[in-house]
């Protein structure tokens, strides 16, 4: 007892196994492989709802009410003491704009071509980039390269603004809403398995280790089927 009135309800003590950064996914219903038939929309519904489900929480109207505008480009940092609530800047669904769903509520899977959404890990106190905006890239990760020719990244060019950053953890940054940057695979082989790399590249991003798939970078598989 007189051991736990020494941690911190706001701040880990020892923070050195959580850095740098992994990354995650959205959809993620069945694993790391996204597979769907175009004409069959039983076979991409649950991954459009899926969506929907998780971009609620970023509706334009829900961050205007909860959160405030920030200025981009820089870390915002709030002093004071670490029992106050910190604010919280927006992140709106639109800022994804072909990957909203706002004017295609199926974002992308009823035409073959499919919107992912990546999220990084949250690190408390964590200011990745050193000051740059870290950015997504995406490769075929085994194969023809030929496989994987168009990729779109939004919002901008695919990069995390340094204003949503650094996160002051859940009990003070309660309206808190993690950035995303959305993928958009506008021109993938049909009817064959794609396995797709993506990764976060900045000063201070870890993606190549071999036997951690989601540090800095994730793998997974997309099979669009006409």
């Amino acid at each position: 007892y007189v051991m736990l009135l020494t941690l911190s309800p706001y701040t880990p003590t020892y923070r050195d196994r959580v850095s740098p950064p992994g990354v995650m996914i959205r959809p993620y219903l069945n694993g790391f492989t996204i597979a769907f038939n175009v004409s069959q929309p039983s076979t991409w519904q649950p991954y459009v709802d899926s969506m929907h489900h998780f971009l609620a929480a970023y509706d334009d109207k829900v961050q205007e009410e909860k959160n405030i505008e920030c200025i981009s480009g820089q870390y915002f940092i709030q002093g004071g003491n670490e029992s106050e609530e910190k604010k919280a800047c927006q992140f709106k669904r639109s800022l994804l704009q072909n990957c909203s769903g706002i004017e295609d509520p199926t974002f992308g899977y009823s035409k073959g071509q499919p919107c992912i959404l990546l999220k990084m890990n949250r690190i408390i106190g964590y200011r990745p980039g050193a000051g740059v905006p870290v950015s997504v890239g995406c490769k075929v990760q085994k194969g023809n390269e030929s496989n994987l020719r168009s990729v779109d990244f939004y919002p901008g060019n695919g990069t995390f603004d340094l204003m949503y950053y650094p996160y002051y953890g859940k009990i003070t940054h309660v309206n808190y809403t993690s950035p995303l940057v959305a993928m958009h695979f506008t021109d993938v082989k049909k009817n064959y398995l794609v396995p797709i790399q993506c990764s976060l590249n900045g000063k201070g991003i870890i993606n190549d280790v071999n036997s951690d798939r989601f540090l800095g970078r994730i793998i997974f598989t997309l099979s669009i089927g006409k």
